[in-house]
This record gives structure tokens, C-alpha cells and sequence, in this order.
């Protein structure tokens, strides 16, 4: 997987070595000259109102935008500015919106937040804490801005079907790549709904193995006096309505990729049998004498802990080792921050693909909710809820009420200092991790100062590696 590019907020390359745009609309010309100086890292462009704003947005479409809400007309009210949001969400749904005041705080701040800005701002402003915010904005663009370009090359990639922004997805990604082209058995591991088989699909793909088949088995789904012939297949005869020599799934997958889903179902005595072919790709058919060779990878996955169905002898600890030479977890939606609407959206084109008068967009309401709620279900529960939600939709437009979610801007407040905390904390280990520990790389990756991410680090207990 290519590194992740430096893209504008509609998903086009810049330059290497450019400096990201970042717009500033703010009518104090003192602290327009401050912000310059404040975020050397970056292109600040000034508008000092609504027209000016709008007019850069249009030529330049800055990934980032800080937003003061007292604008002329009324910089003493928050009408222009909160007008001056509306147009830039509805035209520029790409760019984030940070937006600041003083006016009114929890309402402006629920209010804004409903409406899709990315985040809000007290003021009066602290440079470094904004700066923090700004830079946070950026790293989630150039995700988003990534996962554009993913989705339009999909066909071409063998990662196909995998949407993802989050650090955590893609260092998953990144390993299903390198491992895909060693002929080494995986285990996939991650609760129900989570896209195991997806996975599964792409270390098939991506193996000198790709041109032959992919043979799925749900372990969990199939009775356990059926499994075996599922599995092995029988010789006509074997057992009553055997009526014709027929091959299990283990021979059809015959040069290529065997997907054992749930594999922590197999029974004992039948996990035995498995062992036995894994070790010498060999199997015999239920009823038959002749011993057959096959040469397939095989994949497993399942939702339950291995580890602890050997302690208790519901699993082989030989046969965890043959399927296991590489292990992958996969986290659940609500760990994958973002996804849930990135996701969301990529399953509303697909889900409206050809049809007339169908819902093209998410309600603020609904993205806010879409990012708040926990996933139990995983991809599988978000993939049925915006099903749901294009046929219960009236207009162009998906609220939260079709995804049968709650719709509460409040909620979007009342979390948003713990939120802010989780995300930070997550960024700091991300780049802590990537740099070794060095607090200079780590800053200058996150976007923001020494002092600064010091004083983080204290302030959310984080242990240096």
C-alpha cells in the first residue's frame, strides 16, 4: 500500500515538499498577523469575511479552515458566521471547519457541531491548543483524502472492499500485504462483522494463488454430523442419501485459497481429521480407501479466543499452531475512529447505485450519530442500518431517525473533551511509535510544538517507549 499522499480536501495530489493550505477567516487584524506566525508549517490564507472566504474556497480549497463566527456583518453576533459555515459544509464537505467564538459557547458549540464543523474553539484563543486541533485536522484529512483515492482504484487493488482511514485498519492492510504473498497459513482474528472474509479475499488476491479458486466454509453455520462431509466430502453410498460421489469444500479449493470462517466451531474428533490433512495435504472422502492430495493455503478467522479454548481442551494447541503460523486482529468499528463514516457514505453509493430520487447525502444529525454510536454489530450492523435508512429516507438527504440512531448535537458536546482525549491519545502513541520515541519527530508529525506535545503527554499519562 502506497504511503499515505498528500492531498487536498477534494483528493488531489499537491506537490511533495508543499505546504498544506489552511485558511483563516477572522476580522481581528491582529490576530490574523499572530496566526501567520503561529503555523510557519502551513500556507495560512486571510479572509477577513464571508465573500473573501468563499472566494478562496473556490481557487485554492484549503484541506483546513478556522473559523470565527463573529463576522462582518454582525461581528458582535454569530449570524454571518454561522451562514458562512452552512455554505462552506454544503459546498466543501471535504474541508474541516474548526470553528471559534465567544459568543454563546455551549449553544454556538452544539449548534455547530449539528451543523458538520469539525470541531470547535473557545476564545480567547491559546495558539498551541489550536494548533493541536489544526494539526489533528490535517492528519484526518489526508486520510480521508487517501480512502477517496482508495475507493476510485479499487479495482486495481487487491486490497478490494476495504475501506478504511484509520491508523489501526491500515497497518492491518499493510500486513495482509506482505503476508498475502507468502504461502503461509493465516488466522484472522476479530468479532462478527468486523470483514474477516473481506480480508480473507485479499490474502487470496494478493497470492501467487489468485488464479485459482476461493472456497469459503462457515464452520458455525453447518451441523456438526455435516461439517465432515462439508469438509472432506463422500463416495456415493458412504451413508444413507449419499447418491453420488460428491467433493467437499477442502478439494475444491484445489490450488487455491481454503477460508475456514469460524474455526474455533469444529468440533474435537473433527479438528483431528483437519490436522491431519494440513500436516500431510492429504484427505480421504467419508466411505472412501483412496487417499487424495491437495495443495490449497488455508485461511481461518473467527470471533472467539483461541487461547483460552486451549487452556479449557475445546481446541487442539497442535492445530492452532498450523493454522496460526501468521496472526492478524482486526479491531472492532468503534476502534477504527472515522471509519464508521467513511464506511457509511461508501455503502450509501453503493446502496443507491442507478436509482432515481434516492438519498445522496448523510444530515449533520446523522453523521454525529453515526460517529457516537458503539457498533456492536460491526461493518455488517452499519452496512443493514443505511440499507435501512435509503428506504426510509424522505428527500436527498439521510437523517438519524432512518438509521434508526439517536439524534442528539447535545451528546456531540457533552463528550467532546473525553472524545478529544481518546483521539489525541491515540495520535501521540501512533507517532510516538512510528518515531521511535523521538519527541522532535513526533511533533513536527502531529503538527504541533515540543512544549506542547510534553505537556500532552503529562497531561494524558502516556508511557514513552
Amino acid at each position: 500500500m502506497a504511503d499515505l499522499a498528500l492531498a487536498n480536501s477534494e483528493g488531489e495530489h499537491r506537490p511533495e515538499g508543499e505546504k498544506p493550505l489552511l485558511l483563516v477567516v477572522e476580522d481581528d487584524v491582529g490576530l490574523q498577523r499572530q496566526l501567520r506566525w503561529a503555523y510557519e508549517d502551513y500556507e495560512v490564507l486571510v479572509a477577513s469575511d464571508r465573500t473573501a472566504a468563499l472566494a478562496i474556497m473556490a481557487e485554492r480549497r484549503p484541506r483546513v479552515v478556522t473559523l470565527d463566527l463573529g463576522l462582518p456583518p454582525d461581528p458582535d453576533g454569530v449570524s454571518e458566521g454561522f451562514a458562512t459555515l452552512e455554505e462552506l459544509v454544503t459546498n466543501y464537505p471535504h474541508s474541516k471547519v474548526i470553528v471559534a467564538s465567544g459568543h454563546g459557547v455551549r449553544e454556538s458549540a452544539q449548534r455547530a457541531i449539528a451543523m458538520g464543523a469539525y470541531d470547535f474553539y473557545q476564545k480567547p484563543v491559546d495558539i498551541d491548543e489550536l494548533g493541536f486541533i489544526v494539526g489533528r485536522a490535517f492528519h484526518v484529512a489526508r486520510l480521508e483524502a487517501e480512502n477517496r483515492r482508495l475507493i476510485a482504484a479499487e479495482n486495481t487493488s487487491s486490497l478490494t472492499g476495504l475501506i478504511t482511514g484509520s491508523p489501526e485498519m491500515l497497518k492491518v492492510a499493510r500486513m495482509i500485504e506482505r503476508v498475502a504473498p507468502a504461502d503461509v497459513s493465516v488466522l484472522l482474528l476479530g468479532a462478527s462483522g468486523t470483514g474477516k472474509e473481506v480480508l480473507a479475499r485479499a490474502l487470496h488476491a494478493g497470492s501467487a494463488r489468485n488464479k485459482g479458486p476461493f472456497i469459503a466454509i462457515n464452520c458455525g453455520a453447518i451441523p456438526e454430523n455435516l461439517l465432515e462431509a462439508e469438509l472432506f466430502g463422500y463416495e456415493r453410498g458412504a451413508f444413507t442419501g449419499a447418491v453420488k460421489t460428491t467433493e467437499g469444500k477442502i478439494e475444491l479449493a484445489q490450488g487455491g485459497t481454503l477460508f475456514l470462517d469460524e474455526v474455533g466451531d469444529i468440533p474435537l474428533p473433527l479438528q483431528v481429521k483437519l490436522l491431519r490433512f494440513i500436516q500431510e495435504r492429504v484427505i480421504e472422502r467419508i466411505g472412501g480407501r483412496k487417499s487424495i492430495e491437495v495443495d490449497t493455503r488455508i485461511v481461518s478467522a473467527t470471533h472467539q479466543d483461541i487461547k483460552t479454548m486451549i487452556a479449557d481442551g475445546s481446541f487442539r494447541e497442535d492445530l492452532y499452531y498450523r493454522i496460526a503460523e501468521v496472526t492478524i486482529n482486526i479491531p472492532p468499528l468503534k476502534d477504527r475512529g472515522g471509519d464508521a463514516v467513511l464506511l457509511a457514505n461508501y455503502l450509501l453509493k453503493k446502496a443507491t447505485a442507478g436509482q432515481a430520487n434516492a438519498p445522496t447525502r448523510f444530515a449533520p444529525g446523522a453523521l454525529a450519530a453515526l460517529g457516537l454510536h458503539s457498533w456492536p454489530g460491526n461493518v455488517r450492523e452499519l452496512e443493514n442500518r443505511v440499507k435501512r435508512a435509503v428506504i426510509m429516507a424522505d428527500g436527498d438527504q439521510i437523517t438519524a431517525a432512518d438509521l434508526d440512531l439517536a439524534d442528539h448535537p447535545g451528546a456531540t458536546l457533552s463528550t467532546l473533551r473525553e472524545a478529544r482525549a481518546i483521539s489525541d491519545r491515540r495520535a501521540i502513541m501512533a507517532a510516538l511509535t512510528a518515531t521511535g520515541g523521538s519527541i522532535s519527530h513526533s511533533a513536527k508529525l502531529l503538527g504541533i510544538s515540543r512544549p506542547t506535545l510534553y505537556d500532552l503527554i503529562r497531561d494524558l499519562d502516556i508511557k514513552l517507549p
